[in-house]
């Protein structure tokens, strides 16, 4: 992996893990923060989609709104653990 790809591999997490915090309320923790949710959500969707025959696409739009998804879906499942 290249320079370039963690560069962007590190943006797309941030802006996912931002958008999922803004989606799910109560939720902010920060750029690192942010970025590891993002990227947990990214591994989330990716193992889902494919098990359920769901596809976005290919290129970086698809990959914000791949791992926003799968981070909601984290954010979710912790306020459940949470609450529960």
């Amino acid at each position: 992996m290249g320079i370039q790809s963690l560069v962007v591999f590190l943006i797309v997490g941030a802006i996912a893990g931002w958008l999922a915090g803004l989606l799910v309320k109560g939720y902010g923790f920060g750029l690192v923060g942010n970025i590891v949710v993002g990227i947990v959500g990214a591994l989330i969707a990716g193992w889902l989609f494919p098990t359920l025959g769901f596809s976005i696409g290919s290129g970086v739009f698809a990959a914000i709104v791949h791992s926003t998804i799968g981070a909601v879906i984290l954010l979710v499942l912790l306020r459940l653990v949470k609450q529960g």
